[in-house]
């Protein structure tokens, strides 16, 4: 009888199933890869830390945590600061792409001030670049989600994950042997450079925000911008029968 009586909808439920069930993800997988090369350094960043910092300044085994708690709390700041400012101006793509570039920028003065002499100096760039590589990651949790709604928020950030760890590994080990046979400015430099390639993809990167083109769709949502309309429009006149 379904054949017969409802012939489109018979049609039209395995092709919305099928198309919501693997577009998603495949047009937000283009996000992947800058947040895992972000994550990557950072984590190779913070494993080398101690020794870089000792390669310059022996016996500063101590400041070396500090500088290391320093990126932490400066991280925490920037991931509260960037946060606010996603939930606010909706820009996803604009936010992510400035902070990923700062990021770059925090890094490539990080490492051409790092053999100064100075660690005082050290402090501030090494907290300057934990303020933004970290403030990164909830704007590529953030974007990804928006990316490649309507999946779950689970599935986006365990594979986020994933390519994080995935880079993390490959440039902890690489960065280390880097270190241990050139120094640490080239070391650094192959972060920057892996940096510069996960800015340029996220350039390329289409800001298809679904889950806010969803949100506005709501019955919710329209109704309630129906009420601030109507609201706005009674305005005028309550006002000219004050007047008079």
């Amino acid at each position: 009888m379904c054949p017969d009586l409802h012939p489109p909808k018979c049609v039209q439920l395995p092709l919305s199933s099928s198309s919501s069930s693997s577009s998603p993800l495949k047009g937000g997988q283009e996000a992947f890869a800058p947040l895992g090369l972000n994550a990557g350094a950072f984590y190779a960043l913070s494993t080398l830390l101690n020794r870089m910092v000792i390669w310059h300044y022996p016996g500063e085994e101590v400041n070396a945590g500090r500088i290391g708690l320093t990126i932490v709390i400066a991280g925490m700041l920037g991931a509260v600061i960037s946060g606010i400012w996603l939930d606010r101006s909706k820009t996803y793509k604009e936010t992510t792409l400035v902070v990923y570039i700062m990021t770059l920028v925090g890094m490539v003065v990080y490492t051409f001030t790092l053999n100064l002499g100075h660690l005082w100096v050290v402090f501030i760039t090494a907290g300057t670049m934990g303020f933004f590589m970290t403030g990164y990651l909830p704007l590529g949790f953030e974007f990804a989600a928006e990316l490649t709604y309507p999946e779950s928020e689970g599935i986006s950030s365990g594979l986020l994950n994933i390519s994080a760890q995935v880079f993390g590994i490959i440039f902890t080990i690489s960065q280390g042997q880097i270190i241990d046979n050139y120094g640490t400015k080239p070391g650094n430099i192959f972060l920057c450079l892996f940096l510069t390639l996960g800015a340029a993809l996220t350039a390329f990167i289409k800001p298809d925000l679904r889950r806010q083109k969803a949100n506005k769709e709501t019955p919710e949502n329209k109704l309630q911008e129906e009420e601030e309309e109507s609201n706005t429009s009674k305005v005028p006149t309550a006002v000219s029968e004050d007047h008079l």
